[in-house]
């Protein structure tokens, strides 16, 4: 029970820390000092996809379901398990990441333009 508990919290961290990378810019607009963390969180994001550097909440996640006697998750990682091929077909994958690339920019635009 303890490993599905660990491998169910870090699938829910794993959702959090992608909502926040997609939203974290807008929510600098209204409190300002968060975009440090919204930059530490983009910059583990683009380190991750661009180098294939393994995300610590996935190790987690793949430790819990192992221990919990479940399948690991496959090689490719979270997102191709829980959302390339779920949301979103497989093939449209760049022009998601081309579109959310936008949506940060767009808030990291506003986030200057709102300066007080």
């Amino acid at each position: 029970m303890t490993y599905r508990l660990v491998a169910d919290l870090a699938m829910v961290a794993h959702f959090t820390f992608l909502a926040y990378v997609v939203v974290g810019g807008f929510v600098a607009w209204r409190w300002r000092r968060t975009i440090w963390a919204h930059l530490a969180v983009v910059c583990w994001a683009l380190l991750s996809v661009t180098a294939g550097v393994d995300c610590p909440l996935t190790v987690l996640e793949d430790w819990g379901r192992r221990g919990a006697g479940l399948p690991a998750l496959p090689r490719s990682g979270f997102i191709d398990h829980y959302i390339e091929g779920v949301i979103y077909p497989e093939q449209y994958s760049g022009v998601v990441r081309l579109a959310l690339a936008a949506v940060v920019t767009v808030s990291y635009a506003g986030y200057v333009l709102r300066r007080p």
